[in-house]
């Protein structure tokens, strides 16, 4: 199969491209320049230099693919009205060069929506206003228009070796800055997480499904005790771990203090027994814990 892949340079999407082009498949990835697709290259893939805005870009590498995996996703937050409708115009893209033929479109998104309850695939989320994000709801009209359109959800910690951006670095900022690694009450709220050599796999085997409709969860633990991680990073930073307060969480953290204190689960029971996925890799805490996780 021949792949677009968006993101190629990115955390996730450059393993999806590693995954893909050694279960056989030929990537073209979308890159923002020649430069962040060198790696890319060096492994057998091909480049196409563009950004989610460039239409005429996206089109030419819809045009001749198989299939497409979409990944990227702007980091500005404070632009988001901007790169969630950027987003969508990519997604309804897509979905216009693949109307009419069974060519496979996987999307990513996230579990903002959480309520608590332990989060399943069979959810559909509404949008939400202050994040308004939409592009599982995207793919789901598509979907509902016959286009084989499809979502990874991923959790909030995709984490692995090298990682430099993600929750995990940021709290480990955070500990540096504060010189203790906390938590919130007893910690025991939960964290989904997944190490990204296993979410890779999943856009593979759900491209490779080409199903309609569907969402899979790259979730590989499906709820960490958030004391846990925070009690790895640390040990990783040789800092002491202290218990916050809400209110006391809110000044520590800032902007972060919402996600540290958030329960959220999600099941990848579905996800494992449709694709036959089972993760392999470490999981989080484990991670952490290695002496070189930030270097």
């Amino acid at each position: 199969m021949r792949v677009f892949l968006t993101g190629a340079s990115g955390w996730i999407g450059s393993v999806i491209a590693r995954d893909l082009m050694a279960a056989g498949h030929s990537v073209v990835g979308l890159v923002r320049s020649e430069e962040k697709g060198a790696a890319l290259v060096s492994a057998g893939g091909t480049v196409l230099v563009g950004g989610l805005g460039d239409l005429d870009v996206l089109r030419r590498g819809a045009a001749d693919a198989d299939g497409i995996v979409h990944t990227a996703f702007g980091l500005d937050m404070s632009r988001i009205d901007e790169l969630a409708a950027e987003d969508s115009t990519a997604i309804e893209t897509f979905g216009e060069m693949f109307a009419g033929s069974a060519r496979p479109i996987v999307v990513t998104d996230g579990f903002l929506h959480l309520t608590g309850e332990k989060a399943s695939e069979t959810d559909r989320p509404e949008v939400m206003p202050a994040f308004p994000r939409a592009s599982q709801q995207t793919a789901f009209a598509l979907a509902q228009r016959g286009i084989h359109a499809n979502v990874v959800r991923n959790p909030r910690s995709v984490h692995g070796k090298g990682e430099t951006h993600g929750f995990v670095p940021m709290l480990a900022g955070v500990a540096r800055e504060k010189g203790f690694s906390a938590y919130v009450s007893d910690g025991a709220n939960l964290w989904p997480a997944v190490h990204h050599l296993d979410a890779a796999r999943v856009y593979r085997l759900a491209l490779e499904r080409g199903a309609r409709g569907e969402v899979y969860h790259a979730v590989a633990e499906e709820g960490v005790p958030y004391r846990e991680i925070a009690e790895a990073i640390g040990r990783q930073l040789g800092l002491p771990t202290k218990s916050l307060t809400p209110d006391e969480a809110e000044a520590h953290f800032g902007p972060l203090a919402t996600w540290v204190a958030n329960n959220g689960p999600a099941s990848n029971e579905w996800t494992k027994k449709v694709l036959g996925w089972s993760p392999e890799q470490v999981g989080i805490v484990a991670d952490i814990e290695q002496p070189d996780y930030s270097h």
